[in-house]
């Protein structure tokens, strides 16, 4: 079996060369954020209690829960960073997709405490503060929306920082509907614009998270990432000098950042050697992103047929 980790073909030379991607360091940003937010998690449940607004309240639950996501999404963040052992010899890559996975769910849970206490609100709308609301909203969009800005650079390259800053835009969002609400509410005295406003950001939260449910899922189960065709990634090894056949590949993510492959290549001529498999390697890596490659090549002797070719695994 040969293993390399896609050098450039004029480096195939270096065979003990290993490179991953690194993830950028976000831990300013992390520590900011849980400080901030958990500050105003206690302002806010400090303030509804005096505006007697549950509202308000509910807001601060809400808001302790992205804390927490928070707080998962940078311990994931710090143990992908921790290197392979006997025992985890991927290390704790994967730990930054179930970061992602339960940032969802958290934030599914949450969205649907605010939707009930809104529909309860809608049947039995209480007297609230518009000012002292739109006052504590303001804050709640500042800060949300400053630490969301964070971890915007990062959202697209990696499904953990992009759980993060759902989370803190989604507050920000929620902070937006409050204020609004409270706006509403000193203008006209309609107690139940604050639940309708709450049922609207609601169901826009529940969108923007589905998506990150799904894919958050798909990779936890080892699914082939949405990026990579598994179509095109076959057809590319089938077409390589001398390759034969390709079976057993397999396509997952070993992170929310980094891809990883192998696969099973017949070559009735041989091994052909390190150059063929550095060049392979570098290719997967620039056509599909794929950062962690394993080859095993075989002749295809049928006196000594492969267990996991389809017709030979049962």
């Amino acid at each position: 079996m040969a293993h390399e980790h896609f050098p450039h073909p004029a480096e195939h030379h270096h065979p003990t060369d290993h490179h991953h991607p690194v993830p950028k360091n976000y831990n300013r940003a992390f520590i900011i954020g849980l400080l901030l937010n958990g500050g105003f998690v206690l302002t806010e449940f400090g303030f509804g209690v005096l505006a007697n607004s549950v509202a308000l309240i509910a807001d601060a639950g809400h808001n302790l829960s992205d804390v927490l996501g928070l707080l998962l999404a940078w311990i994931a963040s710090i143990l992908t960073q921790r290197q392979p052992s006997a025992r985890y010899t991927y290390g704790w890559r994967k730990t930054s997709i179930l970061a992602a996975l339960l940032n969802a769910i958290f934030l599914m849970v949450a969205t649907g405490g605010i939707l009930w206490e809104a529909v309860q609100r809608l049947v039995t709308p209480g007297e609230v503060q518009g000012g002292l609301i739109i006052a504590v909203a303001i804050a709640g969009i500042v800060i949300n929306t400053g630490t969301a800005l964070m971890f915007a650079a990062g959202r697209k390259g990696d499904m953990n920082i992009r759980a993060a800053f759902l989370h803190m835009a989604a507050d920000a969002l929620v902070s937006v509907g409050v204020a609004i609400a409270g706006l509403g509410i000193l203008l006209t005295q309609w107690q139940w614009l604050d639940p309708a406003f709450s049922l609207v950001i609601g169901g826009l939260i529940i969108v923007s998270t589905w998506g990150l449910l799904k894919e958050s899922f798909h990779l936890a189960i080892d699914g082939v990432p949405h990026r990579v065709d598994e179509r095109a990634v076959r057809l590319f090894l089938a077409e390589r000098p001398g390759v034969t056949q390709v079976h057993d590949l397999h396509i997952w993510s070993m992170s929310t950042v980094e891809t990883a492959l192998t696969a099973h290549l017949v070559i009735p001529t041989g091994h052909p050697g390190d150059r063929f498999l550095a060049n392979t390697c570098h290719e997967l890596h620039h056509h599909f992103g794929i950062d962690h490659a394993t080859l095993q090549i075989e002749m295809g002797d049928p006196a000594y047929p492969c267990i996991l070719e389809p017709h030979n695994h049962v």
